[in-house]
């Protein structure tokens, strides 16, 4: 289908932006947070509140948004994208208050360690950290630990596919399902058609993805590792129903697209996916 008028005038406002691949990761984390300061118009929701949890490298900050009504909630607990070395909890503050307010959820943020000063795998480690104190918590701020629900954007994507396999090996806690946007599920170098179709025009780039790459792993052999690309993982049974939606122009489209067809050959409840132009 034709690229959307919306997605065209966001990549016509990006043009003439530096390569993201020609900086360095202090000045590319700077034109991100510039790029996204102003941010889509949000729904209103009952209330913020940041707060930090134990975690492996410390204090692992967090960020909670309530809906308005009466609860307990649902509970999403979300992980942010930009290739595991971007963004934070201000980056989709808009995001997580309109998936609050519009689901009726109580959403948590989960601000997990960066790339390339906390590689791999520190951030599935936090983002696992997280889920189990969220679900553990959840009556703390109103909601049901028995409907929780992780989600995440683009590399936010992987940490949900990967926290779900951790949450499978280590018996809990319980999810009711996984939402995963355009997610990255395996390593740059896998020949996926979607990498030479959309290699360049769309924003994120397949030099930007090796970029990304780079920065994340130690080294090239922890690509095999089905806790940083979850499509390599053998065995993918046992996980809860997933929502995965792709994009047809994105480099990370066919990963996606297989991750979602593997869990159904692997016996994953019946999952839905779909693709935006």
């Amino acid at each position: 289908m034709p690229l959307d008028p919306q997605v065209q005038a966001l990549l016509d406002q990006m043009a003439g932006l530096p390569r993201l691949e020609e900086l360095s990761v202090a000045d590319a984390r700077k034109q991100v947070e510039r790029r996204i300061a102003v941010n889509l118009p949000t729904l209103p929701v009952a209330s913020v509140l940041n707060r930090s949890i134990p975690g492996t490298g410390g204090g692992l900050p967090l960020r909670i948004y309530t809906p308005n009504g009466n609860g307990p909630f649902p509970l999403i607990v979300f992980f942010h994208g930009s290739g595991f070395v971007l963004c934070s909890l201000d980056t989709h503050d808009g995001v997580c208050r309109n998936l609050c307010s519009a689901a009726g959820c109580v959403v948590v943020s989960v601000d997990y360690r960066l790339a390339p000063e906390h590689k791999f795998p520190a951030g599935p480690e936090d983002c696992y950290t997280a889920t189990k104190w969220a679900a553990e918590h959840a009556r703390e701020f109103n909601a049901d630990p028995r409907r929780l629900v992780i989600a995440g954007d683009s590399a936010g994507g992987n940490m949900v596919a990967v926290t779900a396999l951790m949450i499978r090996d280590k018996g809990g806690p319980a999810l009711r399902g996984q939402l995963m946007f355009y997610p990255v599920t395996d390593y740059f170098n896998s020949g996926h058609l979607s990498y030479a179709e959309n290699a360049e025009g769309y924003g994120l780039t397949a030099a930007g993805m090796r970029w990304f790459w780079g920065h994340y792993l130690n080294s090239e052999s922890e690509a095999e590792n089905p806790f940083a690309s979850p499509l390599r993982a053998k065995d993918l049974g046992g996980l809860p129903p997933a929502l995965i939606i792709t994009a047809e122009y994105d480099v990370l489209r066919d990963e996606g697209e297989r991750y979602g067809a593997r869990l159904v050959e692997t016996g994953c409840p019946r999952w839905s996916h779909g693709t935006m132009g």
